[in-house]
């Protein structure tokens, strides 16, 4: 098979994500536009909870290029199960050929992001887990930047020990087979990247895989990323 088999999902929850959702979804459109000829993708935007204008501006912002709906869950791990069943189920080939490519609203990918995930499938991967960049240390102490790049483990071959929802790749059986996305409130990430483990699947850990996500101190989901970039303003008090 070629890469032209291929179906690339791309699943974002939000939650009140109105300043910061345009920004994300241009970056999944380049990346989208960066796929070769013959791969096939999609957009899936999981409003949660949105008290904002975030499902308005993803249905305006995507228009026949994916789907946007609203939950009322309050739990990212459910938001995230329904942007898959949402995506597998406008999708028609099979399943073994189809990616579902995870990130989050507060999130921008870079232009390879779809490349890289695609190349890895083609390479047997059946889960990558990718790193994540700060875009901005405004809301925290001085130090708290050069804490966080000294915290945060990337190993001389570019394998990392890091799991973030916002950069997840599983291909479509994988992701069936291991029970999909649990309905929780946080460490749904960390969840799904387990039950893979437990079932043989063939993960990767890529630093080459990143995306940069919004350095705001209090997160959407509790004791999720953003809490773990607070606490290390805790550690200068």
């Amino acid at each position: 098979m070629t890469k032209a088999n291929w179906h690339m999902a791309v699943l974002i929850p939000a939650r009140d994500e109105e300043a910061l959702l345009g920004r994300c979804l241009q970056s999944v459109q380049e990346a989208r536009r960066r796929l070769p000829a013959g791969v096939t993708s999609d957009v899936v935007v999981v409003s949660d909870r949105s008290v904002d204008g975030t499902l308005e501006l993803a249905k305006q912002l995507l228009g026949s290029d994916g789907v946007a709906l609203s939950t009322n869950a309050g739990q990212v791990g459910s938001a995230r199960a329904l942007a898959a069943k949402t995506a597998l189920r406008r999708y028609r080939g099979p399943q073994q050929r189809c990616w579902l490519a995870n990130t989050d609203a507060d999130c921008a990918v870079p232009p390879d992001w779809l490349l890289r995930q695609l190349e890895a499938a083609e390479g047997g991967a059946t889960a990558i887990a990718g790193i994540v960049g700060v875009d901005s240390f405004a809301e925290h102490g001085p130090e708290v930047e050069d804490r966080f790049r000294a915290s945060y483990c990337i190993h001389a071959d570019g394998t990392h020990p890091h799991v973030h929802g916002a950069n997840i790749g599983v291909r479509a059986d994988s992701y069936l087979r291991a029970g999909g996305w649990m309905d929780l409130a946080t460490a749904e990430d960390h969840d799904l990247w387990h039950r893979l483990q437990h079932q043989g699947e063939r993960r990767l850990s890529d630093a080459r895989l990143w995306v940069m996500t919004s350095g705001r101190r209090l997160g959407r989901a509790p004791v999720g990323f953003a809490a773990a970039l607070a606490a290390h303003n805790e550690a200068l008090a």
